[in-house]
């Protein structure tokens, strides 16, 4: 399904979250916090358009992904960053191996989101961070309404317009009603290991920033 949304990806999302993604992609680098000579990992990275920010602040990033042709234009794109293919609950890296872990907007595609957790927790070193960044649930209950209605409405047409695969967006748009609450995800992260968890909800609660340590 990725495979074939990959040449429009980022425009897609840019304008399905009205200009909102931009905004989300700067608070997820500011969480991170990647520093020169550190060892990012992005999962669910796609084109890498989540890793430039990381990569900008001097650390050594790597893109991973389960959809090769989400690599593949992404290689394209930045033909000098070390793409990587992998399963989000088998990672082919060896144990405490980055400095910090981040995934935004892939873990809810991740069929065992526990096991991704824990996966995750594997390849940080001790003391290292994870950021997750996810589409979540609004907390005020009218605009909760409102939100619901614009992905099960809305969010078709408009993808039809602007993706090559709008039927994708479908699946996206049944994925996020049916994802956890901000403090169920907080809870399964902290079965997976992780310390210190928080969240910090963006843009009302349509989308979520946990956050742990090993």
């Amino acid at each position: 399904m990725f495979d074939d949304v990959a040449e429009k990806y980022d425009l897609t999302n840019d304008v399905l979250s009205l200009g909102q993604a931009r905004l989300w992609r700067k608070e997820v680098a500011k969480a991170v916090d990647a520093r020169p000579a550190q060892k990012v990992l992005d999962l669910a990275a796609g084109t890498a358009t989540s890793s430039q920010p990381f990569v900008r602040a001097g650390a050594y990033v790597v893109p991973c992904d389960f959809s090769l042709g989400m690599l593949r234009v992404g290689k394209q794109r930045h033909p000098w960053m070390p793409f990587t293919a992998g399963d989000g609950t088998r990672l082919p890296f060896k144990n405490d191996t980055f400095d910090a872990v981040t995934i935004s907007f892939g873990l809810r595609n991740i069929q065992d989101t526990d096991q991704a957790l824990r996966e995750l927790y594997r390849v940080t070193k001790p003391g290292g961070r994870v950021v997750i960044c996810e589409f979540s649930h609004p907390t005020w209950a009218p605009f909760r309404t409102v939100y619901t209605e614009y992905l099960m409405r809305a969010l078709p047409p408009t993808a039809r317009a602007v993706s090559s695969n709008p039927e994708a967006y479908v699946y996206l748009a049944e994925s996020i009603r049916a994802w956890p609450t901000q403090p169920e995800l907080a809870a399964r992260l902290q079965g997976a290991g992780w310390q210190k968890v928080a969240w910090r909800n963006l843009t009302g609660g349509v989308v979520a920033l946990h956050r742990g340590i090993k």
